[in-house]
């Protein structure tokens, strides 16, 4: 039984942490941590829990917690983690963290979209939490970068086509929605009631954070550097995320290329769905779920590929691909504990 403790399990992303855990058959949730709610009950905090899980919220201890887990989420904000990070790292217990704080292999790129970086020398051992893409690589890793979920959204489906030479690394365009819960719990005159309901915004446009988290795995896989134009929206919607990107094929590639390239890296993986022809996600199909649904249009004339893909931003964008980690860290089937089934409605 793997040994589990959540810090900030106060927020919409640790909530769903809680939930999951509490539902794994391979692991137990021993400790969560909130400096907003110390001292309360987690049924205090959300009453649709009661009777099913009557943890104590706790100080973000480290010396106590190492005593209790085996692994650590942190869902704290960005700036924080890296002050914990170390010191639970020497207590030998593994990090899952899912704030940007070790996401980046460079720590320039890091501190020019958030702050200066106090531990550069963990960029090194931490491993990006795309699952599909880094499995190897996080299995022998005791510290997993978790990726956001508009990064996601837009490198599933762009990876495995820049990967193999199939489209340019030039000229890529993203224009992606996310659903409220994206912003997180914390008080926003942007994201109350009245502000968002009945309407559609963009906003941080060309200085969005995530931006520079993309540009860096592009770059890296495609070998050379990639700057993607990338335009997030707000979605009068609680949860869900759709990102359409628009990229250039390479000379003589074809439609039926592009499905096999996608068939070759996501046939076997359990939380990639790939549309047939015509079809394409809708974030309803995903809610509630781990996957990434991604369907495409080939536009013979333009040579120009028009993906579409759809996450829940809190699962598969956040907590689900967390624990989907974790699982990797300790030899489980990515699955375990995330194949519940979304119903139509």
């Amino acid at each position: 039984m793997i040994n589990v403790g959540i810090a900030g399990a106060s927020g919409y992303t640790g909530v769903e942490l809680v939930k999951l855990i509490s539902n794994h058959p391979k692991a137990k949730l021993c400790a969560v941590t909130s400096n907003s709610y110390n001292g309360k009950s987690l049924t205090d905090i959300f009453p649709s829990m009661r009777g099913f899980e009557n943890l104590i919220c706790e100080e973000l201890d480290i010396k106590s917690l190492s005593k209790k887990v085996d692994v650590m989420f942190l869902a704290l904000p960005h700036k924080v983690s890296m002050k914990h990070v170390p010191t639970l790292l020497e207590h030998k217990v593994k990090v899952v963290d899912l704030s940007a704080d070790y996401r980046f292999t460079d720590a320039k790129a890091y501190e020019s979209a958030y702050q200066e970086h106090t531990s550069k020398h963990l960029l090194k051992e931490s491993v990006y939490g795309l699952s599909e893409i880094y499995r190897d690589q996080i299995k022998v890793s005791n510290l997993v970068g978790n990726p956001g979920c508009y990064p996601t959204s837009i490198l599933l489906p762009l990876l495995p086509l820049l990967k193999e030479g199939l489209i340019r690394h030039d000229g890529i365009i993203s224009d992606s929605k996310s659903g409220v819960s994206g912003a997180g719990r914390s008080l926003s005159i942007s994201s109350h009631f009245c502000e968002v309901n009945e309407s559609f915004n963009a906003y941080k446009v060309g200085n969005h954070r995530h931006t520079p988290e993309i540009n860096e795995i592009l770059s890296i896989h495609s070998q050379q550097k990639v700057d993607i134009t990338f335009v997030p929206h707000l979605l009068p919607l609680t949860r869900g995320m759709l990102s359409t990107i628009y990229v250039q094929v390479n000379e003589n590639v074809n439609e039926d290329e592009i499905r096999k390239i996608f068939d070759s890296y996501y046939s076997n993986e359990p939380f990639v769905r790939i549309l047939d022809k015509n079809m394409y996600p809708a974030i309803s199909h995903v809610k509630g779920t781990n996957c990434c649904d991604i369907g495409f249009h080939f536009d013979e004339k333009t040579k120009q590929i028009i993906i579409v893909s759809a996450i829940d931003n809190l699962l598969k964008g956040a907590a689900g691909q967390a624990v989907q980690n974790m699982n990797i860290l300790f030899g489980l089937n990515d699955e375990t504990g995330l194949d519940s089934i979304q119903g139509p409605l």
